[in-house]
C-alpha cells in the first residue's frame, strides 16, 4: 500500500510504499486493549506497603477474658477487625503488575494500531524533521505550517535541536522508531514519521 508523503508545508508531495502486513491490517480491539494493558501495567513500581499483624506494634496480650463479659470474645489487638489493627491482605513492595505478551502478538498490536491510524488519516510521512536551533518557537512554528497540533513525532534518530524545542510543548512528543509505544500512538492526535524512522519501524516489527 502507499502512504503520502508530505513537505514542511503539509502538502502532499509523493507517496512512499509500505507492507501491508504492518500498515494494512484489520484492527484487533481485544489485542489491542491487551497490548496496551500490559504496556501500563509493566510501567507500575510496586512502591506500596501495608502493614499485616505480624507488623503493627501491638501487644499479644489477650485484652480481656473469654467468657462472662458480654463483649466478644478478642484474641489480641492487632486483629484485622480492630482499629490499629493488621491489614487482611497487605500491599507489599514485592508486588509483581508485569504481564506477559509473546512478541509476535505485540507486534501484530502495533501493527494494527499504524494500519487504524492509516486508515483514519491521523498518520503522515515526512522525508526528515529537524530545526535550525533548539528554539520552542521554532518548533510550534513548523508544526503549525504544517498543520499539525496534537502530534508524536517519530524520528530515526532524535538531534538536541529538536529534543530541546519539544519539551515545553505539552501536545508533542518525540521518540525514536524503537521507542514508539502503543499507549502514544493512540494518545495522540496525529502521528508524524520519518522516511528513516519508516524504515527501521519496517525492520523491528517485520
Amino acid at each position: 500500500m502507499e502512504l503520502k508523503l508530505i513537505d514542511n508545508n503539509g502538502q502532499s508531495a509523493a507517496s512512499v510504499s509500505v507492507p501491508d502486513s504492518l500498515f494494512g491490517r484489520e484492527y484487533n480491539e481485544a489485542l489491542v486493549h491487551q497490548v496496551v494493558t500490559a504496556y501500563l501495567a509493566n510501567a507500575r513500581s510496586a512502591n506500596r506497603a501495608q502493614k499485616g499483624r505480624s507488623d503493627v506494634s501491638k501487644s499479644t496480650r489477650k485484652p480481656w477474658r473469654q467468657k462472662g463479659t458480654g463483649r466478644a470474645r478478642a484474641g489480641m489487638a492487632s486483629s484485622p477487625i480492630w482499629r490499629g489493627g493488621g491489614k487482611i491482605f497487605p500491599n507489599s513492595p514485592a508486588e509483581n503488575f508485569s504481564h506477559k505478551v509473546n512478541r509476535k502478538m505485540y507486534r501484530a498490536g502495533i501493527g494494527a494500531i499504524l494500519s487504524q491510524l492509516v486508515r483514519e488519516n491521523r498518520m503522515s510521512v515526512v522525508e526528515n524533521f529537524s530545526v535550525d536551533a533548539p528554539k520552542t518557537k521554532a518548533l510550534a512554528s513548523k508544526l503549525k505550517d504544517m498543520g499539525l497540533d496534537e502530534v508524536m513525532i517519530i524520528t530515526d534518530s532524535i538531534d538536541e535541536n529538536l529534543y530541546f524545542s519539544s519539551r515545553n510543548l505539552p501536545l508533542v512528543k518525540i521518540v525514536e522508531a524503537g521507542h514508539a509505544d502503543p499507549v502514544s500512538l493512540m494518545r495522540f492526535a496525529n502521528v508524524l514519521i520519518t522516511r528513516g524512522a519508516l524504515t527501521k519501524m519496517e525492520e523491528l516489527l517485520a
